[in-house]
């Protein structure tokens, strides 16, 4: 489909790769992968003809149609989210409208027996034919399938993309170009607008209806489930890997080992001849010896050995706090705007130190509960901080609070304490800020820097509550591991709402899935509640719970089920009862333990003994006092 050729590519002099040649051929599902700077999306540009190369050839056959998204486009906002995405047909209204003409000659013209007559009737055949096989008749259903793959409800249909953020506008222009249907699409970070459910629809999109693929993505479970080919540009080289992101991996791993050894090697070699020299350079009889060696050494091509990413350096988190055993607790909390409820009756205890997820279809209330959280909007019910919790919060409009005349190394410095300190470079090279780019001034860093900035900015300040909404969308691979392992590492608790599977695997233990006005919980890792919602169906999901009085037996069953029914109900009061009273322990001593707090910040109370003591007695009550709950909360559980 295309064959790459000679492919070189030179920036102000600067080589990004030289000499490429690879084909990308039909049913290829190509993962393209490098560091960041490498070329990758230079390297899209040029296959769809909107770059051109230093030198080389792209010969692509004139027949062949490619669809290329980028990372940042321009968008229409004149339309509805149906109109702007029929666009993707409007070759096929040129057919039709070419056909109808064609029907339209036949029926007036009466030279029957003419070749010209007979060449319009197979001309007009052969274009039916060919516009009924692309599904022509059918596609206001695959644009409705498609949209709603991607995310979208029915209401959102003839709403104006211009109420849309760019964010979703971005998965409209992802939905025209696969409803065209190309022979080649180019994907340049496809997925970071895409929430899990949309993530996993376009992965079956691509394995199932797709022709090639050549896709630049920093989310590893993706390209890995897509791809069945690796390119890697890297040293200035492309390299082609004919298995999937996974293998390829291990396969990098044993071709860098090799030409360590053989890097290794030249270099002893390198330094017998040198020496060599060095010692028979003035001696007559070894003249010819010397010369020898000098030739064979301005000969020899040093060995180049793949980039290493900066994965295996470690960030740690500064000491933290001790926070109270619940730093978050949410009893019946809901959130409404207007008419519209985006959830209610949430009910959440987040224990110190757990590491939670987050996860459900975008709108659906996830940044809005963390909002509630971080008390910047007013809800429903009741949302308990705990004690001494410290909340660190990432954001996307985080990186528009960076102050712009700073260098990039001074709004680390600005926060960095202790050891750390003589890190930051080490750090900032980690999150793709090594050498020159470290002095940056960050008004001219671009959004996705920015983002990457303020996470650095929040890992280093000493919090002990976590709360990262979409962390990963702007880092690449190294740097995406870098932050897991600190958070793993973290001594504190953490709340991340992210769509990004592998980020999550391995690092939380409890999932909560956002969906249909409810917050529902899962204890396991990610590919835990993934693997029970695929066996569930889509729309229980979405359901709501059942309340605990449509399970209750009814009287009218009869006068055994009635006294079945009265005892459960007495036992159901009784559990209800206990759980609301140690409820009500739990917040006079919580409420104690906070002006006792106040009282022994007094210096004049700082030696108060019997302050101290009360503090101490309290805090293990209060102790005490949470387990019950729990346990009767469990046992109020299995009767409802």
């Amino acid at each position: 489909m295309i064959s790459v050729e000679g492919l070189s590519v030179e920036f102000s002099a600067k080589p990004l790769f030289t000499k490429a040649s690879f084909v990308v051929n039909d049913h290829d599902r190509i993962a393209l992968v490098g560091k960041n700077g490498a070329g990758k999306s230079t390297l899209l540009k040029i296959l769809c003809g909107l770059q051109q190369p230093t030198s080389g050839v792209v010969s692509i056959p004139n027949d062949t149609t490619i669809g290329y998204l980028p990372q940042v486009m321009k968008l229409q906002d004149d339309t509805s989210v149906r109109e702007e995405t029929q666009k993707a047909f409007s070759h096929m209204r040129e057919m039709k409208e070419s056909i109808d003409r064609m029907n339209q000659e036949l029926a007036e013209r009466t030279d029957y027996e003419s070749a010209d007559y007979l060449a319009l009737v197979e001309h007009f055949t052969q274009e039916h034919e060919r516009y009924m096989m692309m599904g022509a008749e059918n596609y206001e259903a695959e644009i409705e399938r498609t949209l709603m793959g991607l995310g979208f409800v029915r209401t959102d249909f003839e709403r104006p993309t211009s109420e849309f953020s760019g964010g979703w506008r971005m998965r409209i222009e992802l939905a025209k170009i696969l409803l065209q249907k190309p022979d080649v699409l180019l994907l340049d970070e496809p997925t970071n607008h895409l929430d899990i459910e949309s993530i996993q629809w376009l992965e079956q999109f691509l394995a199932q209806s797709a022709k090639a693929v050549v896709l630049v993505s920093h989310d590893r479970a993706f390209i890995n489930n897509v791809s069945n080919r690796t390119l890697e540009i890297s040293c200035g080289q492309v390299i082609d890997y004919k298995v999937k992101y996974n293998e390829y991996v291990i396969l990098r791993k044993e071709r860098r080992e090799q030409q360590l050894r053989a890097y290794e090697n030249q270099q002893k070699e390198v330094a017998d001849m040198k020496d060599f020299i060095e010692r028979f350079r003035y001696k007559a009889t070894k003249a010819v010896q010397v010369q020898q060696k000098i030739k064979q050494l301005e000969k020899i091509i040093p060995i180049e050995v793949d980039e290493v990413d900066n994965a295996a350096m470690h960030l740690k988190f500064p000491p933290c706090l001790r926070s109270g055993d619940y730093p978050v607790i949410c009893e019946e909390v809901g959130k409404k705007y207007g008419e519209h409820t985006v959830f209610s009756r949430v009910n959440m205890t987040i224990k110190r130190g757990e590491k939670v997820a987050f996860v459900g279809k975008n709108g659906e209330g996830k940044s809005t509960l963390v909002k509630c959280i971080m008390g910047e909007i007013p809800y429903d019910g009741n949302l308990k901080i705990g004690h001494n919790v410290q909340i660190g919060y990432f954001a996307q409009n985080q990186a528009q609070l960076l102050d712009e005349s700073l260098t990039v190394f001074q709004t680390i410095d600005h926060v960095a304490k202790g050891e750390i300190r003589q890190r930051i470079n080490d750090i900032l090279g980690a999150f793709m800020f090594g050498g020159e780019a470290s002095d940056k001034k960050v008004k001219v860093l671009s959004g996705g820097e920015r983002s990457r900035l303020a996470m650095i900015r929040l890992l280093l300040e000493p919090v002990n509550l976590l709360i990262l909404d979409e962390p990963t969308n702007h880092l690449d691979m190294p740097s995406k591991d870098v932050l897991k392992e600190a958070i793993k590492a973290f001594d504190g608790t953490a709340i991340i709402v992210s769509h990004d599977r592998e980020f999550l695997d391995g690092l939380v233990t409890k999932v909560y899935e956002f969906g249909g006005g409810r917050v529902r919980e899962h204890l396991g890792g990610i590919y835990d509640f993934l693997q029970s919602k695929q066996i569930s169906e889509l729309s229980e999901l979405q359901s709501m719970p059942v309340s605990r009085t449509s399970q209750s037996p009814q009287p009218s069953q009869g006068n055994n089920n009635y006294v079945e029914h009265k005892e459960q109900q007495k036992k159901l009061r009784k559990a209800e009862r206990a759980v609301e009273e140690s409820e009500r322990k739990i917040s006079d001593m919580e409420r104690r333990l906070k002006e006792l707090d106040q009282l022994l910040m007094d210096p004049v109370n700082a030696s108060n003994m019997e302050f101290v003591t009360e503090y101490t007695t309290v805090k293990k009550a209060l102790d005490e006092e949470v387990e019950r709950w729990e346990k009767l909360s469990e046992e109020l559980e299995q009767l409802t």
